[in-house]
């Protein structure tokens, strides 16, 4: 494979004309490519902060095989060991500094050991992830008591209470207050709360928009001192339901395959694993690279 098999460019719209197609053709398998893509295109090419983002689509006789996002860190669909090495080998020569890479664990694997040739960064596994995609939604039983709310514009101080909850948790070096809002990743999405009979909400769940048919529940959280009730099951039921609802073909998500007790969850309702994921994180005397918002604990995707 030569590396001018891959089409790098700035263009996010030209981009998406050439690897639309083929991202769309695996939509829960391409979660976080789409979004990102989509992301991009609606916010313009600042929509992560930092220099502007390096796209590439691996093409040979006019079809699409692969695609990377280069933003915080390199982002890859699925490749071969050689399709890795070749870009691992395209990248280099361009002088492109890679602070980690994202995708399914094979892949990552591949690229961080080519990387680890090209350059002698020395590549630090990150995260495990494991992504799912949802199978017969299987609400749960018994449900408890309250009911599912669409969180609106009076809620957001509760919404980004929690969510301050959920970063630390996971780790997330990420502000979120009335002022850096908008930079967030969460910014873009809608979110529901579990309320009790009351109103006091007590779990919350977020949802992309939907893109190419694909939507992804991100995040859910439960205040600790409200956990092992249900309220987790609910609310991802409540916001699952609501993506097949409105025309999803293919509702996604992330877990943690460390957290037995979600990934239990999760499968309980429905959803089944289609691939686990690594994180690398790359430590060598490269030009440090610059981050934007809500760098940190890096969006995983294949």
């Amino acid at each position: 494979m030569r590396p001018d098999d891959w089409h790098l460019t700035e263009d996010i719209h030209d981009f998406h004309a050439r690897a639309g197609e083929f991202l769309r053709s695996r939509p829960a398998l391409h979660t976080t490519p789409l979004t990102t893509i989509e992301r991009l295109r609606t916010r313009g090419a600042d929509a992560f902060g930092g220099p502007a983002p390096v796209l590439g689509c691996l093409e040979r006789s006019g079809k699409v095989h692969a695609t990377f996002s280069l933003i915080r860190g390199l982002s890859l669909t699925h490749l071969t060991p050689e399709q890795a090495d070749t870009l691992a080998a395209h990248l280099a020569a361009l002088g492109q500094s890679l602070p980690f890479v994202s995708a399914d664990h094979g892949t990552a694997t591949a690229f961080a050991e080519a990387w680890q040739r090209r350059t002698g960064a020395t590549p630090t596994l990150r995260d495990r992830i494991r992504l799912y995609r949802l199978g017969t939604l299987t609400p749960p039983t018994p449900v408890p008591d309250g009911r599912g709310r669409f969180v609106g514009e009076q809620d957001r101080e509760q919404l980004m209470l929690f969510l301050r909850e959920f970063t630390t948790d996971v780790r997330e070096a990420v502000t979120i207050d009335a002022a850096s809002w908008a930079g967030t990743r969460f910014a873009d999405k809608h979110f529901t709360f579990w309320e009790t009979p009351d109103g006091t909400p007590v779990s919350m769940a977020g949802a992309t928009s939907m893109v190419g048919g694909m939507v992804r529940v991100d995040p859910v959280y439960t205040p600790a001192r409200l956990r092992g009730r249900g309220y987790a099951g609910a609310v991802t039921a409540e916001v699952s339901q609501a993506a097949l609802t409105a025309g999803a073909t293919d509702v996604a998500l992330y877990a943690d395959p460390a957290n037995p007790t979600s990934n239990a969850l999760y499968q309980r309702i429905g959803y089944r694993p289609i691939a686990e994921c690594a994180v690398y994180d790359f430590a060598s005397a490269e030009p440090e690279a610059s981050e934007g918002p809500g760098a940190g604990r890096p969006a995983p995707g294949p």
